[in-house]
């Protein structure tokens, strides 16, 4: 376990060097002069050049990459061009509302979509499991920002029971949370329901059940176990997804995480800001993937092995 570990964050060294160059290559690409942005529509070109120089745009490229990764060393990605604050205060300051929205939409899915799964899994043909599927696929069919706008309607204009917008305490995380796990806990109850019946139909299932333990001791001390390794995999791997996927509904919600951040930081051609999100968004999910590939080999010795 060990040494897989240690090969696995070896890895993960080059992995984000190459994903790091990967971001200043496109942002490098990306249409629009960031010293234009800064000087404003009636600045003069002298002022451009002035502007160019003091954000070290007029350096070659390699240069700009050498000093922005030695920058990047020491937690300096850039001062935010319509915050005039520095990258890292304003992403750190967004980072706790975003956390908390991930982690609940995270608890809020595995307390719904676990027990659903196995309860459809355990009587398939059963009423239970056909309204479990039936609603799995319909919220699946509904993009995250239908069901939020849906909430915003019935739960805070129709009933007034929680603010249509915001962040504060649990009355304002409520809704974005549900809105973020709704495709979430269909996709895992689905899939929660496939591996319990598939480990069911097993041969050491069979002879759990032919020893005459009960049905309650088969399937919890037994089946569910080994089923439930892919769904922590799943689960793991959609935490990542969280971290950027939630960006329109902290849009919609006027949340103020970094989803929310990131999408005024593109209205405001914010250059640094977005290069400094989109940078975090990517490590964030990287030490994810780094977090689940440990867990699994932890669970399935197979893997750490391999």
């Amino acid at each position: 376990m060990a040494l897989f570990a240690l090969r696995r964050m070896l890895l993960l060294a080059p992995q984000t060097l190459g994903v790091i160059t990967l971001i200043f290559v496109v942002f490098r690409l990306v249409p629009g002069d960031p010293a234009v942005i800064v000087a404003g529509p009636t600045a003069t070109q002298v002022q451009v050049e002035a502007i160019r120089r003091d954000l070290g745009l007029d350096r070659p490229v390699w240069l700009q990459y050498l000093v922005f990764l030695r920058d990047l060393s020491r937690g300096d990605l850039g001062t935010s061009l319509s915050l005039r604050q520095p990258v890292t205060k304003v992403v750190v300051g967004r980072l706790g509302p975003t956390l908390a929205l991930m982690v609940a939409s995270l608890l809020l899915t595995v307390a719904l979509a676990v027990p659903a799964g196995v309860a459809a899994a355990v009587r398939p043909h059963g009423a239970l499991a056909q309204v479990v599927m039936g609603t799995s696929i319909l919220a699946l069919s509904i993009p995250n920002f239908l069901v939020g706008m849906i909430l915003m309607q019935v739960l805070a204009v129709k009933l007034r029971w929680l603010p249509a917008a915001g962040t504060g305490g649990l009355a304002f995380l409520l809704m974005p949370t549900i809105a973020v796990a709704a495709r979430l806990v269909a996709l895992v109850s689905r899939t929660t329901r496939a591996n319990v019946i598939e480990v069911l139909g097993e041969d050491f299932v069979r002879t759990a059940r032919a020893k005459g333990l009960a049905a309650r001791v088969v399937l919890y001390r037994h089946a569910l176990p080994p089923a439930l390794v892919p769904i922590i995999t799943m689960v793991g791997l959609q935490a990542g997804y969280l971290l950027g996927g939630s960006i329109v509904v902290e849009t919609l919600f006027a949340y103020q995480g970094l989803g929310q951040a990131m999408i005024s930081a593109v209205s405001m051609r914010d250059y640094f800001l977005v290069q400094g999100i989109t940078l975090f968004y990517v490590a964030g999910f990287l030490i994810i993937n780094l977090l689940v590939d440990l867990s699994y080999a932890a669970v399935d010795p197979r893997i750490r092995y391999a």
